[in-house]
């Protein structure tokens, strides 16, 4: 994420850090009954604004569709700075008095590279998922991506203009608060993971950019939830494997009504083994990856 919010939590806020291609086909799935059709598709959240990811298959099961349902809608940017400056900040304890001199170190270089206002001290009132989110977000922001373009945000625009119902999967405070309620060494695991992977990172981000573009799930299920399986087991079931599986519980529910729907997700909440596809073919029902 991730951002992919998604470091790898949000898979979607890592997938474009570099320019891409003037075309791109992302993967896209569709689940049905006899009257009700779902739409399944991979979106990163920060996109440059002359990336081309519509395709005939793409854009028909968006003009069919009637509902669009994205992670959440109530994220105005009022709205979030007030649940960061509620759940994200910790005067109290600083992050100096939780890691070593080691990683306070390198904690402040990873700021100067990321170009973090204000450095170390700013990071250090923050928890430490704030921190490491800050850490993985400001590069690409300075680069220019601007989250107004990602691609949930303009499909939600672009449903909203026909006319058409667009639906949260989560609240802001309830994503924030997957991060914000994780144990306490479960989130410092989880700034320690990012620390780690700064020296890294463009290299991977460029993979994960042309897996997502080329619809490669498979690469971004290595990249991504894979990796993050192996490194980070508490922090993988805590922002993925139970996200997907309520987001299932939520899909399966709409098979009961009539109609089509569209629903658009951080990518790597699509690929690996506990997808949300995985979690719906535990309840018994199939999903179509369509050309």
């Amino acid at each position: 994420m991730k951002a992919r919010l998604l470091p790898r939590l949000l898979a979607c806020l890592a997938l474009l850090l570099a320019s891409l291609p003037a075309a791109a086909k992302p993967a896209l799935w569709v689940l049905k009954d006899a009257d009700t059709t779902i739409y399944l598709f991979g979106t990163v959240h920060l996109l440059p604004n002359d990336t081309d990811w519509h395709y005939p298959a793409l854009d028909k099961a968006l003009a069919d569709s009637r509902t669009l349902y994205i992670e959440l809608t109530d994220d105005d940017p009022a709205h979030m700075a007030a649940l960061v400056l509620r759940y994200g900040l910790d005067t109290a304890h600083p992050l100096s008095t939780r890691l070593t001199r080691a990683e306070i170190a390198k904690l402040e270089a990873a700021a100067k590279t990321a170009g973090v206002p204000g450095g170390l001290q700013a990071l250090n009132v923050m928890r430490p998922w704030l921190a490491a989110l800050t850490l993985a977000v400001t590069p690409l922001m300075k680069a220019g991506l601007d989250p107004e373009h990602g691609v949930d945000k303009l499909i939600k625009g672009q449903m909203g203009r026909a006319g058409k119902t667009v639906l949260g999967l989560e609240t802001a405070e309830q994503q924030i608060r997957f991060l914000a309620d994780m144990p306490p060494a479960t989130e410092l695991a989880f700034l320690r993971s990012t620390l780690r992977e700064t020296d890294h990172a463009t290299i991977e981000l460029k993979q994960i950019v042309d897996a997502w573009k080329n619809g490669d799930v498979a690469t971004i299920g290595k990249l991504e939830d894979e990796q993050m399986r192996q490194r980070e087991p508490k922090l993988y079931q805590r922002l993925l494997v139970t996200r997907n599986k309520i987001w299932a519980g939520k899909i399966a529910a709409m098979l009961k009504q009539p109609g089509t729907v569209f629903v658009a997700v951080g990518a790597a909440h699509l690929a690996g083994p506990d997808s949300v596809q995985a979690q719906l073919k535990t309840r018994g029902i199939a999903t179509e990856r369509l050309p």
